[in-house]
C-alpha cells in the first residue's frame, strides 16, 4: 500500500477531528450568545501578550505534564487510570504532612523528602486499584473513580480537622487550609515576581526519563506488550498482572508528585480545591498527546493555554470559565472519533484506493 496515501489519510482524519472540536465549541458559544471569533482570539492570543500570561500557562503546564505522563504509562500498560485526581490529593496531603512535621531540616534535605512523600502517597493510593485489578480482576475504572471520592473526602476532613491552620481556629474563620509550609520546603521561583517555579524543569526531565523507560528498555517493552495484547504477552512469558500493578503504582506516583510540586511551588500550603481538576484534565492531555512524552509536553502547554485563556474570556467577554470543559469534551470526542477511523483498516484501505484512483494510481 502506498505509504504517501496512508500518511495523507491519517493527516486528513486528524485535521477533520480538530475542525470538529473547534466546530463543537463554536456551536456552544453561539448558543450562549457570544462572539465565536472574538472568544477564540482571546483564548489563543491574549495569554501571550505579557510575561504574566506566559508564565501562568507554564504553571498550569507542570501538573498537566506529570499527570499526563502517569496516565500514558498506565494506558500503555493496559490499565485505565481515572483516579489521578484522588492520587494527586493524597500526594498533597503526604507532602504537606512531611513539610510541617520536619520544619527544621535544611532545604537540601527537606524539599526532596517532601517531593518523595508526595510521590509515595500517590503511589500508595494508585497501588490499591492496581492490586485489585491484578489480584481480583476488579474493574479499574470503577475502583479508581470510587477512590477519587474517598480521597476527596479524606482531603476535606483533614483540612477541616487535624491539619487545619490553628490561626483559622483562633480568628473563627474556619477556612479549610493547612499551615503555611516552612520556606525550606518551597520550590524556588524561576522568575522574580511570577509564580513559575523549578517544577517545570522536573516535569520536563521526567518526560525524557519516561520516554527512555517505556521505549528504550526491556521493562518498558514488556509493559507496552502487556497493554497491547495481554494473551500474547502471557504466552511470551510476561507477567501481565505485575505489569498492571506496576503501571498503577507509577501513575499514582506521578500524580502524587504533581500534587507535591503544586503545593510546594505554587500555593505553599494545602488548600481546598488545590488539585483544580488536573487529574481529569491530565487524561485529556495524555490522549491528545498520543500517550507519548513527545506529544504530552506540547499538549499540556496547549491545555494550559486553554485554562488561562478561559479565565481571560470570563473577564473580557463574560464567557463562563467552565467553557474550557466544553472544549475538553469536544477534544475527547474528536480523539475517540479519529482513533476509530485511524484504526479501521477497511476504511483506510478504501480511502487509499480512492486517492490512488483520483491521482493516477500509486505503488502497492
Amino acid at each position: 500500500m502506498n505509504r504517501t496515501y496512508r500518511t495523507l489519510y491519517s493527516a486528513a482524519i486528524i485535521i477533520a477531528a480538530a475542525a470538529a472540536a473547534v466546530g463543537i465549541g463554536a456551536l456552544v458559544l453561539m448558543a450562549i450568545g457570544v462572539s465565536v471569533p472574538e472568544t477564540y482570539r482571546v483564548i489563543l492570543t491574549e495569554p501571550f501578550k505579557d510575561m504574566y500570561g506566559i508564565t501562568e500557562i507554564l504553571v498550569r503546564t507542570v501538573p498537566l505534564i506529570l499527570v499526563g505522563l502517569g496516565i500514558a504509562i498506565s494506558f500503555r500498560s493496559g490499565i485505565l487510570n481515572i483516579g489521578a485526581e484522588g492520587q494527586m490529593q493524597i500526594g498533597i496531603l503526604a507532602a504537606t504532612a512531611v513539610a510541617l512535621a520536619l520544619p527544621d531540616l535544611p532545604k537540601w534535605l527537606l524539599l526532596p523528602l517532601v517531593l518523595l512523600a508526595g510521590a509515595l502517597g500517590g503511589a500508595l493510593w494508585g497501588s490499591i486499584a492496581g492490586l485489585l485489578k491484578a489480584r481480583l480482576g476488579v474493574n479499574e475504572i470503577l475502583s479508581t473513580v470510587m477512590l477519587n471520592y474517598i480521597a476527596a473526602q479524606f482531603h476535606g476532613f483533614l483540612l477541616r480537622g487535624p491539619m487545619i491552620d490553628p490561626a483559622e481556629l483562633q480568628v473563627g474563620s474556619g477556612t479549610p487550609q493547612s499551615m503555611r509550609l516552612p520556606k525550606a520546603a518551597w520550590l524556588d521561583r524561576i522568575l522574580t515576581g511570577y509564580r513559575l517555579h523549578w517544577g517545570l524543569a522536573i516535569a520536563l526531565g521526567l518526560a525524557v526519563i519516561v520516554y527512555f523507560l517505556m521505549w528504550r528498555t526491556t521493562w518498558g517493552f514488556r509493559m507496552r506488550a502487556a497493554g497491547a495484547e495481554a494473551k500474547a504477552a502471557r504466552y511470551a512469558g510476561i507477567r501481565v498482572e505485575s505489569c498492571l500493578a506496576a503501571a498503577m503504582i507509577l501513575a499514582g506516583a506521578f500524580a502524587g508528585l504533581a500534587g507535591a510540586i503544586e503545593v510546594t511551588g505554587v500555593h505553599r500550603r494545602a488548600i481546598e480545591g488545590i488539585s483544580a481538576g488536573y487529574g481529569f484534565s491530565g487524561i485529556v492531555v495524555a490522549l491528545f498527546g498520543g500517550l507519548h512524552p513527545a506529544g504530552i509536553v506540547p499538549s499540556a502547554f496547549f491545555f494550559g493555554l486553554l485554562l488561562i485563556g478561559a479565565d481571560m474570556t470570563q473577564r473580557a467577554l463574560s464567557v463562563p470559565a467552565n467553557m474550557v470543559l466544553v472544549l475538553q469534551g469536544a477534544v475527547i470526542l474528536s480523539i475517540v472519533s479519529a482513533k476509530t477511523w485511524l484504526n479501521d483498516p477497511y476504511a483506510r484501505d478504501k480511502a487509499v484506493r480512492k486517492m490512488a484512483a483520483l491521482f493516477g494510481g500509486g505503488r502497492k
